[in-house]
């Protein structure tokens, strides 16, 4: 990739990008204090600040790279929120609905950016059309990416926190203990390329599901 291509593609990405990791971890800070822990909400996370959320690594350094990678598809993380469940009224109730919280804003934000990419579409021609709509079907790349992503059930991830909810106590203990370990896990995966093929079909689902939501701009 040519210098001028990857500025191109930075610039094009990096809103998307910060949209979606702040209203994720925003969004899990506001279940929080809403099920009883105001732990992020007192640290300054219940936020739309995305200086508040980025982590140098996960959201800066690791989306450059997968940018300049061919054929690697665009993953990272965010600060994660400081959740206390011990402080949720019903800590092992509670912690699904707190954890499913970022995925669902991914999937708002996703059918949002799916209604810019429809009104971009079908808008006159102009200097300004083009890059916007490619920046609206990057918004809702990275959406769906991030939503999938976080609902693999593996702790530290939303999705190994809901698994955690559900399970009986005994089982519930034993993936949770995988937690220090999960995002070497996770990046195991990405780097041998099995992490794509298990998220490839649930992605696929989505951007379906997306599709939906053009049929008033057809």
């Amino acid at each position: 990739m040519d210098i001028n291509s990857f500025i191109q593609n930075v610039c094009i990405y990096a809103l998307p990008v910060l949209f979606a990791i702040t209203l994720h971890e925003a969004a899990h800070a506001y279940a929080a204090k809403k099920f009883g822990d105001p732990t992020a909400f007192l640290m300054g996370r219940m936020t739309l600040n995305p200086i508040k959320h980025i982590d140098p690594l996960g959201t800066i350094a690791l989306p450059l790279l997968c940018l300049l990678l061919p054929g690697s598809f665009l993953f990272g993380w965010a600060k994660p929120v400081p959740v206390n469940f011990g402080d949720l009224r019903n800590p092992k109730r509670d912690m699904r609905w707190v954890a499913l919280a970022g995925p669902a804003a991914n999937l708002v934000m996703g059918i949002l950016w799916t209604l810019v990419l429809g009104a971009v579409v079908h808008a006159a021609e102009g200097d300004f059309m083009f890059p916007l709509r490619q920046m609206a079907q990057a918004g809702v790349q990275i959406n769906v990416v991030l939503m999938v992503l976080n609902l693999i059930p593996i702790p530290p991830l939303d999705g190994g926190r809901i698994l955690v909810s559900i399970l009986p106590i005994k089982a519930a203990q034993t993936v949770a203990r995988i937690e220090p370990y999960g995002m070497i896990i996770v990046l195991v995966l990405m780097m041998t390329k099995v992490l794509f093929l298990v998220m490839s079909p649930f992605m696929a689902l989505t951007f379906q599901f997306l599709q939906l939501f053009l049929r008033p701009f057809l």
